[in-house]
């Protein structure tokens, strides 16, 4: 692929309440961090056009909601997505442990369902001292997940690029498998099908 060759990819963000989600994705996206924002309601976008793999790619990177009572609109958000990212506070085991239905509430509604589906877990606030959740243990259940793990923080803008990007470059890998997998399906043509007599 030429980086005249555009790609669009929609990828999301989830996790807790509070983990840092919307700091996160404005660090990466706008280079900037405030103390403080608003709750996100629902979801709000933003996109960043980026260079990778010789492909020009347009992420159109979904802010979710982080709410219990906003969690079954939100994920009619996840259906189309090509990624994800799992995100929680270093200094909070709750938003840690949520992990795994955040996880599993994305599969549940992603089409069809599959293993291959890239995700990245983000672990946020590496910046505070207060630090609750071990990188071991985290490592151990990314490890049982097979998903890539980062140390990040939003506030000093640690790791948060090579995140994104790593999860966009396995995004567009899974995006150019499913491609040409429908390339390959629609030129198949069936051993001894009758040829068919014109006029």
């Amino acid at each position: 692929m030429n980086p005249r060759k555009k790609v669009d990819l929609k990828l999301i963000i989830v996790g807790a309440l509070g983990v840092g989600k919307t700091s996160l994705l404005h660090q990466y996206v706008h280079k900037t961090f405030f103390e403080e924002y608003q709750t996100t309601l629902g979801a709000s976008i933003l996109s960043k056009i980026i260079i990778l793999n010789d492909t020009t790619l347009k992420l159109q990177i979904w802010d979710t909601g982080g709410q219990e009572r906003f969690r079954s609109m939100v994920s009619t958000f996840y259906k189309g997505s090509d990624g994800c990212i799992l995100a929680f506070d270093v200094t909070d085991p709750e938003s840690f442990e949520a992990l795994d239905i955040w996880r599993d509430d994305v599969l549940a509604k992603i089409i069809p369902m599959e293993q291959s589906y890239p995700m990245v877990v983000l672990g946020n606030k590496i910046d505070l001292e207060d630090r609750k959740v071990s990188q071991e243990v985290v490592h151990g259940w990314c490890k049982e997940k097979d998903m890539p793990y980062f140390e990040v923080s939003a506030k000093n803008d640690i790791n948060v690029v090579q995140a994104f990007e790593v999860l966009a470059s396995r995004a567009l890998l899974r995006y150019q498998g499913t491609a040409e997998n429908h390339l390959i399906d629609s030129i198949k043509l069936s051993p001894g099908q009758p040829k068919s007599r014109c006029c």
